[in-house]
């Protein structure tokens, strides 16, 4: 249940960025100061040294928060979301050389997958002039995806300070950007609530709930996020993605939570079952 609450939570970012009348560096970098201080009382006393995979795994950290909220404002809340979401094919390609991971048959037959779905995307958006917005949230998948395997290499590291610090080296990118102008009080208030109840408090949860679940349990249900995204975008902004994105979404999904299924099921002693389909 912490984990459904902290995807729907995740989920709230497309329709709350997109009320935000502001640059896309400064919102990113005022999200991360509010959160910084929701998190910070929860790090505790343990600090983990410093190390490279601890370095980088934060300005990965930071530089996929920046990239999608400039790709949110650039394109569609599905676009971005959903193009972010094909971290794992990332994974899959460099995991191989910096994890030492062994890719299969199965995760190549997927990649292929989800590059086809990611190529719908861009059939109608570039009239629509969202191409920019999507090769950000393209970029911003290859960032989450080292950023996942940063923490892989930390072996057991804290995750919550990874975000902590990163959300700290992202207020301070974001600060000249804020200085610039101000933000309305509404959207001073939308700030708020997405520092505290869109980041803050999800990754709290996150770091209780990723403990005491399965692989199986935490693949299905972060596939809620990217779903749930643009439908809030839909109700509350009344924006809907092209058709091919929509199908070009559909395929990305599918394929990458089977992927995850798939997996999840041979580490669970089930290769068996998975070998014989």
């Amino acid at each position: 249940m912490l984990l459904v609450i902290t995807a729907v939570f995740w989920s709230s970012s497309g329709f709350l960025i997109k009320m935000i009348v502001w640059n896309p560096i400064a919102i990113a970098g005022a999200r991360s100061a509010i959160a910084a201080v929701a998190i910070w009382p929860f790090i505790g006393k343990t600090r983990m040294k410093p190390s490279p995979p601890l370095v980088y795994g934060i300005i990965m950290y930071t530089a996929t928060v920046i990239i999608f909220v400039a790709s949110t404002k650039l394109t569609t809340a599905a676009n971005a979301i959903i193009l972010q979401y094909t971290a794992p094919i990332y994974i899959a390609i460099f995991g191989a050389w910096i994890l030492k991971e062994k890719t299969g048959v199965l995760d190549w037959i997927i990649v292929v997958a989800v590059l086809g779905g990611m190529a719908l995307f861009f059939l109608d958006d570039i009239s629509k002039g969202n191409m920019l917005g999507n090769i950000l949230a393209i970029i911003g998948g290859i960032s989450y995806a080292f950023e996942i395997i940063a923490m892989r290499k930390l072996k057991g590291g804290c995750p919550l300070e990874i975000v902590f610090w990163g959300n700290i080296l992202t207020a301070v990118i974001g600060l000249p950007f804020m200085t610039l102008s101000r933000p309305s009080p509404s959207s001073l208030l939308v700030l708020i609530v997405l520092g505290v109840f869109q980041l803050g408090i999800p990754f709290i949860l996150y770091s209780i709930a990723i403990k005491n679940i399965s692989a199986l349990e935490a693949i299905l249900v972060s596939a809620i996020e990217p779903i749930l995204n643009p439908i809030w975008v839909l109700l509350f902004i009344g924006e809907f993605p092209s058709r091919w994105a929509f199908i070009g979404g559909t395929v990305v999904l599918l394929s990458i939570s089977l992927h995850g299924i798939i997996a999840a099921l041979k580490n669970s002693g089930s290769k068996e079952y998975i070998d014989s389909i």
